[in-house]
């Protein structure tokens, strides 16, 4: 069967692209533009991929390999139902569906039962902590992570596994396509706010998450917040022992708590077997992740994001009695407007942010562009900040702070050309 993805460089897309290549499925793709993520997918076999999503282009590739199935991104839809590639698709017959349909039927095909992980914030990071707990058990697992890691692929399917671990994402409802045999929940707070017009209905999702998951573990702020009790199909976890996790940053901890309540009920180990390898959990990209020394990315694009970055961030920092240095780059225009308030606190920690303009993706028309000074007059202390620019000048704030020893953190949400990209191009090819 040969399946295309359109927009095979997202995030949630390119590692089920993977999955599906590795699964034995011939896979081609498009996207709009050239990323790390499409290189990447390039050197894991996956080479008919263009750049640029005309109707000549999928064409050419089913002229010369007839298309069973195009997968696209929610955001194909959202900002074109009607694309050329979905109207060349209808026009010759072939299936259209958003990867949420694909992964179901891998999951029934290949007989995988699924632990699914949900939340608004900290979802990769708990779902790679039960990747690599498994991992470290010697338990043959299958999953889709939207974030590289150190210990295996970001996707991977493994023909000897029962168990498929997936990153459930809440935009465009996608987690409600699936019922899972285990679920967890990392942390909820009203996001995707196009999607969830009211933070009722934003709750409501989650909750119907958990009564279509055969079983599901949250920690107890988040059952608070969604109004759960606990039952024998939901466990509810406290923090008492999480003092016994030693990794950097508080939400960093709880997330390990619920991996290990994942898998402690799932493979039967005991909680201080499990706590002793989270311990050396070696993270992900973009979480804290080092550049080049004392320079870092993360992919804190929330309020609680950006928190949780900071706490990981002070804990590091005084290890080292180092000043905290911010680049900042928000994560859509659109998401600002509801937003712009509720930054507060979330840069304590820092000397001061240096604040670029918007990454833009899939965004109002009808809204006007937020420059980063209309963002940083609404922070309770606007003098903290300043507006920047991925340029020369910003290349020499970054190494003026290196050289004295400073921590830099970048803060980005973004995708190709965004951010995290531009740093790694600058920095780690530095002579």
């Amino acid at each position: 069967m040969h399946i295309y993805f359109s927009a095979i460089g997202g995030s949630g897309i390119s590692s089920l692209a993977l999955i599906a290549h590795q699964a034995g499925f011939e896979v081609s793709g498009s996207d709009k533009r050239t990323s790390k993520t499409i290189d990447y997918l390039i050197e894991h076999g996956i080479n008919d991929i263009h750049i640029g999503q005309s109707e000549a282009q999928i064409a050419s590739v089913h002229q010369t390999s007839a298309i069973d199935w195009l997968v696209y991104s929610s955001a194909v839809t959202l900002e074109n139902p009607n694309s050329e590639e979905l109207e060349f698709c209808r026009q010759h017959g072939i299936k259209t569906s958003k990867r949420d349909e694909f992964l179901n039927f891998l999951l029934t095909q290949k007989n995988q039962k699924l632990i699914a992980v949900a939340g608004t914030h900290g979802k990769s990071t708990t779902t790679a902590m039960i990747i690599w707990l498994f991992k470290q058990l010697g338990v043959p697992v299958s999953y889709a992570l939207p974030a590289k890691i150190s210990f295996g692929e970001n996707g991977y399917y493994d023909s000897r596994s029962e168990y498929f671990i997936y990153e459930a994402d809440e935009f465009d409802r996608n987690f409600l396509s699936f019922r899972p045999y285990f679920s967890v929940i990392s942390g909820v707070s009203w996001d995707h706010h196009e999607i969830f017009t009211t933070r009722n209905q934003y709750k409501q999702a989650f909750r119907q998450f958990l009564d279509q998951s055969e079983t599901s573990a949250l920690l107890e702020s988040d059952a608070e917040y969604l109004n759960l009790k606990q039952d024998h199909e939901l466990k509810i976890i406290d923090q008492d022992n999480i003092d016994k996790i030693k990794l950097f940053g508080l939400y960093n901890r709880r997330d390990a708590l619920l991996a290990i309540e994942a898998v402690r009920q799932i493979a039967g180990r005991k909680f201080e077997e499990l706590a002793e390898i989270i311990n050396r959990f070696p993270g992900l990209e973009r979480r804290m992740e080092e550049i080049i020394p004392n320079l870092y990315s993360d992919y804190a694009h929330t309020p609680e994001k950006i928190r949780a970055a900071m706490s990981v961030a002070r804990e590091m920092a005084k290890t080292k009695n180092q000043l905290v240095y911010v680049i900042y780059e928000p994560l859509t225009n659109r998401r600002q407007h509801y937003i712009r308030d509720q930054y507060g606190d979330c840069f304590d920690g820092a000397e001061h942010i240096y604040w670029i303009p918007s990454y833009l993706a899939r965004e109002d028309p009808k809204l006007p562009i937020l420059e980063p000074n209309d963002l940083i007059a609404g922070l309770p202390n606007p003098n903290i900040a300043s507006a920047a620019k991925m340029d020369q000048s910003l290349i020499e704030i970054i190494n003026k702070h290196l050289s004295n020893g400073d921590m830099v953190i970048a803060l980005n949400g973004g995708g190709g050309e965004g951010l995290d990209e531009w740093l790694r191009s600058n920095f780690r090819n530095q002579p």
